[in-house]
């Protein structure tokens, strides 16, 4: 395979045969609706999932969001008014977006979670042992959290813009994914650089060896400063570039994002969309 910067090269100058409304249509499909703010209250919780609910009568000529993302404490709160059951409910645990904090803590705020109606969790990868080397451990939590949602799809965050080289992107997407993650995860969106596309393509290159290796399927989701269309659209370039089209769905891939929805619809609709 090429090397990174050639392929991202590549990617650019074909960039065109992916910008067209169909694949914009895919990429609002793969969206985690995410609100994840310190003013986060549930009045505000229950309207934002009031507008996904109300999302397919709005708009039925387009599919519908993926997931909604909202800290733990929510959970309870989206899954009593959620009513497309199409939708999944997603939350960031284990102590985001640090991670630093007691194991135990940490499986029990991912269990409690999930007990309170979430499918879907992310946790940050524990930076304070991978950069210290200490891998095992790293490895470990992972597993031991997994075990902790009991059956929900484990989603994990690398924080790449924390890790400053390639090889050590790779290297943590192998680790995630060889101690069970479901996905892997670009950044937390709290710390810049947050979603690259240098990071996205070393993580689907991961990803390729390791379905090559072990038969295994992992999803891929960017998170972290992508706002606009051609944002999207250069994520699915690379996923339909490294992975292929297998891969260009939505238990597989995913797109992290607070203001991209409402991009999206503007540019789709050819008129400004403030419906989120």
């Amino acid at each position: 395979m090429k090397s990174t910067p050639e392929l991202l090269e590549g990617i650019e100058k074909k960039i065109k045969s992916w910008d067209k409304k169909e694949v914009l249509s895919a990429c609002f499909g793969f969206i985690d609706l995410t609100s994840l703010n310190t003013t986060d209250t549930e009045a505000k919780i229950i309207s934002m999932t009031e507008r996904v609910n109300q999302f397919r009568g709005a708009f039925p000529n387009y599919g519908q969001v993926a997931a909604m993302c909202v800290f733990p404490n929510f959970a309870k709160t989206v899954r009593a008014n959620l009513t497309d059951k199409d939708v999944n409910l997603a939350v960031v645990a284990g102590v985001f977006p640090s991670s630093q904090s007691f194991y135990k803590v940490k499986a029990l705020e991912c269990r409690m979670a999930v007990e309170d109606g979430a499918n879907e969790v992310d946790i940050v990868l524990a930076l304070n042992y991978f950069l210290s080397g200490e891998y095992n451990r790293a490895s470990d939590e992972i597993s031991l959290l997994k075990e902790a949602v009991k059956g929900a799809h484990l989603k994990v965050i690398l924080e790449t813009g924390a890790l400053k080289d390639d090889e050590l992107i790779y290297n943590a997407s192998m680790l995630a994914m060889k101690a069970g993650a479901d996905f892997i995860k670009t950044s937390t969106g709290k710390l810049e650089p947050a979603a690259t596309p240098q990071a996205a393509l070393v993580m689907c290159k991961a990803i390729k060896e390791f379905h090559k290796s072990t038969g295994k399927k992992v999803g891929f989701k960017p998170a972290g400063g992508i706002v606009t269309p051609s944002d999207a659209i250069k994520y699915y370039a690379i996923v339909d570039t490294i992975l292929g089209s297998e891969w260009l769905n939505s238990n597989l891939f995913r797109l992290g994002a607070s203001r991209l929805a409402n991009n999206l619809l503007s540019q789709m609709e050819s008129k400004e969309i403030n419906y989120f």
